[in-house]
């Protein structure tokens, strides 16, 4: 293809969908060691080290180097241009990295902040492969990515508000209002920040409220969803069974996928998403 399409591992995608994206991975540190996202951690080792408290985990971004590698790998196998699509800057460290990889590989290089995590980058980044498999110019393929990023709500659950907390992914206020009173908070993604949507009483109608909100950001015609789970494949299968008897055949495409060890570092055991990607 003229234009390369590159992503991170945060994106969270079924594996046939991949195609020929490229997957820059993200690291998790687990008491000071250090593993490759995908590769060298999985999630449920995440989810045991935060259930054990004492176990300090952290997560970290791909570091300049590693995007000027694949960046100039793609340039030299033929590819034109590159357009890079991440993961919000206010989430995480690795869209700065990015951009820096791209100041020193040069204006073939376009990145682009989608503003989300799981297949909230997942819809934008494959958006933008498919525009690039159809011949579009590097301004049309970021071009694409934004405003497929535009038609994404992203919408999850959590147990806790601590991980979130500790990671820095929101602020102790919002994490005491979130849970005062022993409520379950119900939370979204809004201009890349981890905003509270909601609050109810029992994990049940949080999940409930989940399904409902997702239907509300369907909105009246087709959409695609995706579910993320942290070790609750059946929890994700009934998520995903609700939101389709509820959209019916306006549901277009829908993914479950467990989310990685990075998003599992900073939402911890009890994670359940809705991602809805409102069609044109």
């Amino acid at each position: 293809m003229p234009v390369a399409v590159v992503t991170d591992s945060t994106a969270y995608l079924p594996a046939e969908l991949r195609g020929s994206l490229t997957v820059v991975p993200l690291t998790v540190v687990v008491n000071g060691v250090e593993g490759v996202e995908g590769v060298d951690i999985a999630p449920a080792e995440v989810a045991r080290a935060l259930d054990a408290r004492r176990v300090a985990v952290s997560t970290s971004r791909p570091a300049p180097e590693t995007f000027v590698a694949a960046y100039r790998r793609l340039l030299d196998a033929g590819a034109d241009a590159v357009v890079s699509v991440h993961l919000s800057a206010k989430l995480s460290g690795t869209v700065d990295a990015a951009r820096l990889a791209a100041q020193e590989v040069g204006p073939q290089v376009t990145v682009v902040d989608a503003g989300f995590a799981g297949m909230g980058l997942g819809f934008p980044a494959l958006a933008a492969g498919a525009a690039a498999a159809a011949g579009a110019t590097q301004a049309d393929v970021a071009a694409v990515a934004v405003t497929t990023a535009a038609r994404i709500s992203s919408l999850f659950y959590v147990d806790t508000l601590e991980f979130l907390r500790r990671g820095g992914r929101i602020n102790a206020a919002s994490a005491l209002l979130g849970t005062a009173l022993s409520v379950k908070p119900i939370l979204g993604v809004t201009d890349g920040e981890i905003v509270i949507r909601d609050r109810v009483r029992t994990s049940s109608r949080a999940l409930a409220r989940l399904v409902d909100l997702a239907v509300t950001a369907a909105g009246d015609g087709d959409a695609d969803i995706a579910v993320h789970h942290l070790g609750s494949p059946d929890r994700a299968a009934a998520l995903a069974t609700a939101v389709g008897d509820r959209l019916g055949e306006r549901l277009r495409d829908c993914y479950v996928t467990e989310i990685g060890a990075v998003v599992a570092a900073h939402v911890g055991p009890g994670f359940a998403c809705l991602v809805v990607h409102r069609r044109p």
